[in-house]
């Protein structure tokens, strides 16, 4: 659920980015190198933004073992 809504958050930021440089490119270069420069600017903000949700909810890990305690018996994990 968490890496869902964390990979929409960073793509509507792409998204965001991609749009407004866009525009730039739009206005300095004409429609067509626009064009190219948004589609190629927004599958790299896709996958992007997916690498970085999935590095935000990717779980700790501990350096230290964990004393688990059961049917009278203790074990290292």
């Amino acid at each position: 659920m968490w890496l869902i809504a964390y990979y929409v958050v960073f793509m509507i930021i792409g998204d965001l980015a991609t749009y407004l440089i866009g525009l730039v490119v739009e206005r300095e270069f004409g429609t067509a190198a626009s064009l190219w420069v948004f589609i190629a600017l927004y599958f790299l903000s896709l996958w992007i933004a997916w690498i970085l949700a999935v590095r935000v909810t990717e779980p700790r890990h501990r350096s230290d073992p964990v004393v688990t305690i059961g049917h009278g018996s203790a074990s290292v994990d």
